[in-house]
């Protein structure tokens, strides 16, 4: 099958899905851009002095408590240098990505943005936005300690592009163990496992599972896709070779919009925060949302885990880890690049990124992690990274570039409205066109 236009920006992650692990080198490419052989830095992390404006959507949730204790971290290092946080508000990034957008092209970029590794990244790369960051994974040994499965989506002709700072779980079914005590459920193995506990949940007037705005609809359809496809179908959705038109999507597509038939009538004017917080409160049982909801259920909320919640993968989606990474770039442009990249230093450090994914709910993307310091959810999902088979997640960024995702994400807010199955495949085959 020729590789389409769309399907190109993710032959890289469907190589490092179906053949396993992939080396990459850190050699810087023979040509970099301006100023980045070297860090570029001066003096001393006690003297050097700048202003650092960092971009992001953490404004919530585990989410902010994670940042701020990387800004921590980094205030420790570099006590001269002012931290902006430039975090715009909005689940996913989804507004964050238009405000960058828009600054990115009036020339205007921040000293460093967050961006999901993979297709997404390389919307960035591939417009010349981003500085090669080669030099500093040399400089700091970090090609030896960020793994293989990584490395790859942020790096183009040997030339490596972003600083991950986490590695996200997207499939995971959050639960409320009272909720299901009470009623005599289990968190389902199967979505036909969920139909008949849905039932038994909706009859003692218990939302099954609770859904917020659009873009987690997109993270439950994925989820969905993934159990009911299985690991290899579902990536083959990304490099062509799985027919978004067969039989087993359309039938997938089918458990989706029965799913959603089990939802609360209010998801669309609901943050991920406040669809978990009904599970929180008992009005609902279930949830499907990405692993920063265990920082918002631990450190908001201050929840112990198997008391005040629980957790199992998706439905169907057992043994396989769908994942995510956040991660930091350096804009071409920077108004202060030297303040940027000892940004990106302390990101990629052990001790920052231990400091903030203990309180983000994420596990570190540096394999060296001191993993005595993390909750029980989180150890558990470092042994599932190094065991599970590996998916990406289309929501939040590593299948499918921004222009694919939002031909998805239309043809979602159609079937939204008008829930006709055949015409939501039709527009996914032509969304992967």
């Amino acid at each position: 099958m020729q590789i389409t236009r769309k399907r190109t920006l993710t032959f890289a992650l469907s190589t490092v899905l179906t053949l396993g692990l992939v080396g990459c080198a850190s050699t810087p490419a023979e040509e970099t851009s301006s100023g980045s052989s070297g860090s570029g830095g001066s003096g001393t992390s006690e003297t050097a002095t700048g202003t650092v404006e960092v971009f992001s959507w953490w404004t919530g949730g585990g989410e902010e408590a994670g940042l701020n204790a990387l800004v921590e971290v980094f205030n420790s290092e570099y006590p001269n240098i002012e931290f902006v946080n430039a975090a715009v508000a909005g689940g996913a990034g989804t507004n964050a990505r238009a405000v960058l957008a828009t600054r990115l092209e009036a020339n205007d970029p921040p000293d460093s943005f967050q961006g999901h590794a993979g297709a997404e990244l390389m919307d960035y790369i591939t417009a010349g936005q981003l500085e090669d960051l080669s030099f500093l994974y040399d400089e700091q040994g970090w090609a030896a300690v960020m793994p293989e499965t990584l490395l790859p989506l942020i790096t183009v002709d040997g030339a490596i592009y972003s600083v991950p700072v986490n590695i996200h779980r997207a499939n995971v079914m959050w639960a409320n163990p009272s909720v299901l005590s009470a009623n005599g459920v289990s968190i389902p193995n199967s979505w036909d496992e969920f139909f008949v506990a849905a039932e038994k949940l909706e009859a003692a007037g218990i939302i099954p599972l609770a859904l917020g705005e659009q873009w987690t609809q997109l993270h439950l359809f994925e989820t969905v896709l993934l159990g009911e496809l299985g690991t290899d179908a579902y990536n083959g959705l990304w490099d062509g070779s799985t027919d978004w038109g067969s039989s087993a999507v359309g039938d997938a597509l089918a458990t989706f919009k029965k799913v959603l038939s089990y939802t609360n009538t209010d998801a669309a004017s609901l943050s991920w925060q406040d669809a978990t917080q009904l599970v929180i409160n008992g009005d609902a049982a279930f949830n499907i949302m990405g692993d920063w909801a265990e920082g918002f259920l631990r450190v908001d909320n201050g929840l112990v885990e198997q008391e005040g919640y629980t957790w199992a993968p998706a439905p169907g989606t057992a043994g396989t880890f769908q994942f995510l990474s956040d991660s930091f770039t350096l804009p071409k442009g920077a108004p202060d690049r030297d303040s940027a990249i000892a940004w990106l230093t302390v990101a990629g450090s052990a001790a920052g990124q231990d400091a903030f994914n203990v309180q983000k709910g994420s596990i570190p993307a540096r394999n060296d992690a001191d993993k005595s310091i993390y909750p029980p959810y989180l150890q558990s999902a470092m042994d599932d990274w190094g065991s599970n088979l590996v998916a990406g997640s289309l929501t939040h960024g590593v299948t499918a570039s921004n222009a694919w995702k939002a031909e998805i994400d239309t043809a979602l807010g159609l079937f939204l409205v008008d829930g006709d199955v055949a015409a939501f495949q039709s527009a996914l085959v032509a969304a992967a066109g």
